[in-house]
């Protein structure tokens, strides 16, 4: 990619001429006061080669600046209107998928906490599960709403956004990772069985947040560093840096697809059979019911979207589709296996509600009695109520 070094190699300045100048997409070259220079557009996905990049030299000697105040080239004719609307709409369905998401976890974290009898170890690991996904949506957007909606933010490249990044990518790594670790402990309460509780959550609690952090950190300092591919908000990542996270992302994915294939085989060997003339249709029910709730937890789902056709291809389109409805509703798909449709979750609440009601109850025939009592009859309605206490 062109720099600022290599355009200032390339062109000689003239006395009240503009300076040569990079705009993180073509190199102008030093241009005539009073010039409006154009170059054809970048060769670079989403943009038009055919077109034409206009930029403006005033009079004073200096490159035009827009109303924001920063330096602008006018690339109108070299962005696909149409294919800008469909990728707008993509990042609306994405806000909107993580927003829903949002809410849904919070609401399941907050039953989560409210309810101390709900503390079981698995409880515990959903609840860090479920932080991840906060963390996660939340970064996410703010992304779309403060970077990639902002046509701005991204050329300036401010130390927030990047910062916002680093941040977004913590989230998502120890949303795989706890994830993972979800898997794990499955599996080792199903198969090993014999496993110290405080010792497992501990080592599980390193997992998800500490070797999340380290992998955060590593891939961080390679882009920083080695590649120095830090431009335009971190955005765009066209080296092999990509791989110090996608690797250990998708190791974890076929560990808990191996987990998941083991907890199918214990399921099978374990369930009771009844005495009928087809037994084994039981069993094959139990088994897909759990590959079903599963799935979503481990997120197998996610092995399919690295696999992306090119801008090019007919299914590019389909395949954005897809993924801004799989990727962002994971969180409303966790909030509902584990906590709107879980059997426990359902009985403490609606044992909590019965408390209140009787809670309720009593308080109002007991101001009853009390009145009662003030009036000389009150001791034929006060001794039944007693019961109710």
């Amino acid at each position: 990619m062109a720099s600022l070094d290599s355009c200032n190699s390339n062109f000689n300045v003239s006395n009240g001429w503009c300076p040569p100048v990079f705009d993180h997409a073509l190199c102008w070259p030093a241009t005539p006061p009073g010039t409006v220079v154009n170059q054809s557009c970048p060769d670079e996905e989403d943009f038009n080669p055919n077109g034409l990049a206009y930029k403006e030299c005033l009079g004073n000697g200096s490159w035009y600046i827009n109303e924001k105040n920063i330096p602008w080239s006018n690339y109108t004719e070299c962005i696909d209107l149409e294919s800008l609307d469909f990728y707008n709409f993509i990042n609306r369905l994405y806000v909107i998928g993580y927003s829903i998401s949002l809410v849904a976890i919070a609401v399941s974290l907050a039953i989560f906490l409210c309810f101390p009898t709900l503390r079981c170890a698995r409880i515990r690991i959903h609840i860090q599960l479920f932080l991840t996904f906060i963390g996660n949506n939340a970064c996410w957007i703010l992304w779309y709403r403060w970077v990639v909606a902002n046509d701005v933010t991204p050329p300036r490249n401010p130390l927030w956004c990047q910062i916002l990044h680093i941040i977004k990518e913590y989230f998502m790594v120890a949303n795989y990772l706890w994830m993972f670790c979800e898997a794990l402990h499955i599996h080792l309460a199903l198969v090993v069985v014999f496993v110290r509780e405080e010792r497992t959550r501990r080592w599980l609690h390193v997992i998800g947040w500490g070797v999340s952090l380290l992998i955060t950190l590593n891939h961080t300092l390679i882009r920083l560093f080695y590649v120095k591919d830090t431009a335009f908000c971190w955005l765009n990542e066209k080296s092999f840096s990509s791989w110090f996270i996608s690797v250990p992302i998708g190791i974890t994915l076929i560990l808990s697809t191996i987990f998941l294939i083991n907890v199918l085989r214990v399921i099978l060997l374990v369930s009771p059979r009844p005495q009928s003339p087809r037994p084994d249709h039981t069993s094959i029910k139990r088994a897909l019911r759990a590959a079903l709730i599963l799935t979503p937890l481990f997120g197998l789902q996610f092995m399919l979207i690295p696999i992306q056709p090119d801008s090019s291809h007919s299914l590019y389109h389909l395949h954005l589709f897809l993924s801004s409805i799989i990727i962002p509703y994971q969180g409303l798909c966790c909030a509902i296996l584990f906590c709107f449709a879980n059997g426990d979750v359902h009985q403490t609440i609606s044992k909590r509600w019965q408390q209140r009601q009787q809670s309720t109850a009593s308080t109002r025939w007991s101001s009853v009695a009390i009145s009662g009592n003030n009036g000389g009859r009150g001791n034929t309605v006060a001794l039944p109520l007693l019961s109710l206490k």
